[in-house]
């Protein structure tokens, strides 16, 4: 799943060798040799959304950016605005958001399967501080680069406007793709559902009382056919302004929050995942459960929101899966099914 501008080519390279075609799907070799599969994801995390200029507004906007200076976009996009002149010279060059959309449209057609993220907000965040000369020179060459890598943080966050427009431009690329989504929100997960109901205003299910179900029922039963169905069918896989599918990661929410998310009229299917590490640690682990106790069996989706694979990943992706299943009261036999159906329905939208 790429993040930033320095891992965009590695998921793409990844998915080059090791990615998963839907027509594999039930044909998956499920021994113990048997060679890694992905499905991959680009997105831009708003960890790094300063590093974006948005020139896809107006034609004033990309003759202001067409070459940003790093102080003048910088003391733009973050607060508080910076003294410190260094420090903003120091971040990196900003990349133009019209241009990282058209290269993740070329990937998103290039993987049939790939989905859009991590994308979303984040008002906790803080920028890290630049490298001290011992940290830079002893930092792992095995890790990608742009990351905090143990670096102390600044004061500074990311606006959140500047913040909701490059989140609702992933969403609309999203739309028009017709790809699923991977949402990160911290302590923002109202702004972050406003943002999304933003995106579908306008193609909102229409909401039908029990009773006009039932003076609606036989007569609409007689008159469906497969014409109709076919129709259903090719409006569903148009382009929309809103993605068809979207998990919002590692929910950290109030359970309260989740009847916005299952009203009836909301246009997209709406997913939680959880992760051990972050959703079960000790303080947070009774909300989860609670959490999950009130989302729908076919709407819960496991990770490992770690940023390595291996047995480590494997080993906390298995307590997840215990883990709901016992908060649901599923045999793990049943979650584990259970949880493979909703990942292919996330995924593929079936």
């Amino acid at each position: 799943m790429a993040t930033r501008a320095q891992d965009q080519d590695i998921v793409a390279d990844f998915a080059d060798s090791l990615g998963l075609a839907e027509s594999e799907l039930d044909h998956l070799d499920r021994t113990e040799n048997a060679q890694c599969q992905i499905v991959p994801s680009f997105g831009w995390h708003p960890w790094f959304s300063h590093q974006l200029y948005d020139d896809t507004e107006s034609t004033i906007m990309e003759e202001k950016y067409q070459k940003p200076d790093n102080v003048a976009h910088y003391n733009a996009v973050l607060t508080p605005e910076a003294e410190d002149e260094a420090f903003l010279r120091a971040l990196p060059e900003p990349r133009s958001l019209s241009e990282y959309l058209a290269r993740t449209r070329e990937y998103l057609t290039k993987y049939p399967l790939a989905l859009v993220g991590e994308i979303g907000l984040d008002k906790s965040f803080r920028l890290p501080n630049d490298w001290l000369p011992a940290q830079k020179d002893e930092r792992d060459p095995r890790l990608t680069p742009g990351g905090r890598e143990g670096r102390r943080l600044s004061p500074y966050h990311v606006r959140m406007d500047h913040q909701r427009r490059i989140l609702k431009a992933q969403l609309h690329l999203a739309g028009e793709m017709q790809r699923a989504v991977s949402v990160h929100g911290v302590a923002a997960h109202g702004v972050v559902f406003e943002v999304l109901r933003d995106t579908w205003k306008g193609y909102e299910k229409e909401v039908i009382s029990k009773r006009a179900k039932k003076r609606r029922g036989s007569a609409a039963a007689a008159h469906v056919n497969e014409a109709d169905v076919r129709i259903e069918q090719d409006r569903a896989a148009t382009s929309k302004p809103f993605p068809p599918r979207i998990c919002l990661h590692s929910y950290s929410g109030p359970p309260d929050s989740l009847r916005e998310y299952f009203h009836p009229s909301i246009p997209a299917s709406i997913f939680f995942s959880f992760s051990q590490v972050i959703n079960f640690s000790s303080r947070g682990s009774k909300k989860a459960i609670k959490v999950i106790e009130e989302v729908p069996e076919d709407r819960i989706l496991v990770e490992s929101d770690l940023h390595i694979a291996g047995d480590r990943m494997d080993g906390v992706l298995e307590e997840m899966v215990r883990s709901i299943c016992q908060t649901k009261g599923w045999s793990l036999e049943q979650g584990v099914k259970q949880l493979a159906s909703n990942w292919k329905h996330f995924v593929l939208g079936h």
